[in-house]
């Protein structure tokens, strides 16, 4: 007989909660439903469920420590199996949070009233929105409690009759091999009651699917990937029951001018190559919007003599607004330094003019480059 700890893949001397967790994982795997009725997965879920009978039981473990599988003998452990009710209690203990709807306990699903379920609805936005907060109107399809029967589900004057294979439960109880399932009851669907004369706006249902129009106010500041969570805007309760949650899931939409990085908003401006020389001063664009802003969706930044491509000039406080503080990022605006195109004869001969009066110093990493480019040359081709 093999050792109940190699059964369930535990040491010796592991607490409770490790127990626990083995045994779940192994039964959900070996359960007899998941597996089709295999001869195989059903020894073997009889096997796992022997082990922690005994090493969930204190007394019972402590015998096992000591005496092995003589120890338990007679005790519902190895020799007779787990009992009927050990089987039952194990699976109250140990799945009545996850398989509430087949074995009772904990997870027991009344007849009653039962909370709506909750909705998801995706909603893109715009960066200006994202920035400055919005009040948006989104219509969102979900289940309206029928006026006509009140939700009941049956014709207006006359009521839902009580389900006579669960007397009204809601669940039916059999046995299948050494321990018992409850389900829900298939002929009612767990509910408890039969609508015999069913409603002919809802078909019985209790519930009819409509288009809602709802507001939804976005917050200056949300990023891409946030959730807004709309208390009691879900789809409503069966039999009365209180409505679910709607949440939105934002996605904001590219942008052709800006990319966001956490506050800061990225802005890549050209800038012509006569004023990266000498500097000076350019407009860049900015977002229209929030209390930092005096009215014009643009600033002036200043351009440092000799600025490169790729140099960023900062720009504070006008980035995105914190969600959670007061805190304001900045406009980052990276330089590109353009060269000019279709240059008439005469530009190109003052260039050409420009270009024979210029030297190292004008030009420190073109020198810089052509040095380096230089000894590598040297070194490839072995010459001085």
């Amino acid at each position: 007989m093999r050792d109940y700890y190699e059964i369930l893949g535990v040491p010796r001397g592991c607490d409770e909660a490790a127990l626990k967790a083995s045994f779940r994982k192994l039964a959900m795997e070996h359960h007899p439903d998941r597996n089709g009725g295999c001869e195989d997965a059903s020894a073997r879920f009889k096997e796992i469920n022997e082990a922690y009978s005994v090493l969930s039981d204190p007394q019972k473990r402590a015998a096992y420590d000591r005496f092995g599988h003589a120890g338990v003998n007679g005790m519902n452990g190895a020799g007779g199996g787990a009992g009927m009710h050990d089987v039952h209690d194990i699976f109250n203990e140990v799945f009545g949070d996850v398989f509430g709807d087949m074995f009772g306990g904990r997870g027991r699903r009344s007849s009653g009233p039962a909370r709506g379920q909750d909705l998801r609805y995706d909603l893109e936005i715009t960066l200006e929105q994202a920035y400055a907060g919005a009040e948006v109107e989104i219509t969102v399809p979900s289940a309206m409690t029928c006026e006509t029967c009140s939700g009941s589900g049956a014709r207006p004057g006359t009521s839902p009759t009580t389900c006579g294979s669960c007397g009204g439960q809601g669940r039916v109880r059999a046995t299948q091999g050494f321990f018992s399932i409850e389900r829900s009851c298939p002929r009612c669907g767990g509910t408890g009651r039969l609508v015999l004369d069913p409603c002919d706006d809802c078909h019985g249902m209790g519930q009819v699917r409509r288009e809602r129009r709802l507001q939804v106010r976005i917050p200056a500041g949300v990023d891409d990937g946030a959730r807004i969570r709309l208390a009691g805007e879900g789809d409503a309760g069966a039999r009365g029951g209180p409505r679910g949650d709607l949440y939105i899931f934002i996605s904001v939409r590219p942008h052709e001018l800006f990319e966001r990085d956490g506050l800061d908003l990225l802005c890549t401006v050209p800038v012509p190559m006569a004023v990266a020389a000498l500097g000076g001063e350019l407009e860049a664009p900015c977002l229209l919007g929030g209390e930092n802003c005096d009215g014009e969706c643009k600033v002036i930044i200043k351009v440092p003599e000799g600025a490169q491509t790729g140099r960023t000039v900062r720009v504070k406080g006008r980035g995105m607004p914190s969600l959670r503080s007061r805190e304001r990022g900045d406009l980052v605006v990276e330089l590109f330094v353009e060269t000019p195109t279709r240059l008439t004869s005469r530009q190109k001969e003052l260039l050409r003019e420009f270009a024979g009066l210029c030297g190292d110093q004008q030009h420190p990493k073109s020198a810089g480059f052509l040095g380096k480019a230089k000894r590598f040359w040297s070194e490839v081709t072995g010459t001085a």
